[in-house]
């Protein structure tokens, strides 16, 4: 699919345009992911499931959390991970799926491990995805952390080890870290953010995850309006990007 088949900004912006965009981006994007073969294509979700979304601030998203009961608005927050875990209670009701979210905003990988016992294994999902890794690269800009990629990827490989040593049929969902090239995000995060983004994609093929290739789906989506529009500060997704990322990951882990 060339450039021309996307929908343009205008169309995003009529009745159904969004959906329109996400599945001609999708249809780009994972036709192309797939031919690799090296990913397992989806997740057979089963009834009663449970699947967890873990991650950073992109996924805690203003999540209320003195409200964690499953499957509730307050706990899901407002980001990709409401709005997909939405529509698969509503779409997908006699699955009777268990969906929770534990992201907290800026963690990194070491974080997720200090809280792990607690915010993943005694939920004991079905299906685990797991969006980390722009605080890694972020905070280490900022003076605020001496952690390196290859830090990121070995604390990542360890945490998927320990999990999939606890639950042993657990499913994998490697979440691709992103950036748009606007706000807090400059050249000085380039080229060691893609390295990053190739450890992510290292840790999936090593422990036979189900990869969700987000910063291409969003190198797709400047095609049809400009970075500012999908994430203001480059990082975090405004209502657009998060709606995006949303259809993205169901078209991407649910086939």
């Amino acid at each position: 699919m060339n450039e021309k088949s996307l929908p343009s900004r205008r169309d995003l912006f009529k009745t159904g345009g969004l959906a329109l965009a996400a599945t001609a981006i999708a249809n780009t994007v994972l036709g192309d992911h797939h031919k690799t073969k090296k990913h397992p294509a989806s997740v057979q979700l089963n009834k009663g499931d449970v699947i967890l979304f873990q991650g950073d601030s992109i996924t805690d998203a203003g999540r209320d959390k003195r409200n964690q009961v499953a499957n509730e608005h307050k706990a899901f927050g407002r980001g990709y991970a409401w709005l997909a875990a939405s529509q698969l209670l509503v779409n997908r009701p006699e699955l009777e799926l268990t969906i929770h979210n534990r992201g907290i905003s800026g963690n990194k990988v070491h974080q997720l491990a200090g809280r792990w016992d607690k915010d993943c294994l005694e939920l004991k999902p079905n299906a685990l995805s797991v969006l980390i890794g722009v605080n890694d690269i972020w905070h280490g800009l900022n003076g605020r952390y001496d952690g390196t990629v290859e830090t990121y990827e070995t604390d990542f490989m360890k945490l998927l080890e320990r999990t999939r040593k606890a639950l042993p049929k657990v499913n994998f969902i490697v979440c691709e870290p992103f950036v748009l090239k606007c706000g807090a995000v400059n050249e000085k995060w380039f080229p060691e953010f893609d390295k990053y983004r190739a450890s992510a994609r290292k840790v999936s093929d090593e422990h036979g995850a189900v990869f969700v290739p987000f910063q291409s789906m969003f190198d797709e989506a400047v095609k049809i309006a400009p970075p500012n529009h999908w994430a203001g500060d480059g990082v975090h997704p405004s209502q657009y990007g998060a709606a995006l990322m949303a259809n993205f990951w169901l078209q991407a882990v649910a086939g």
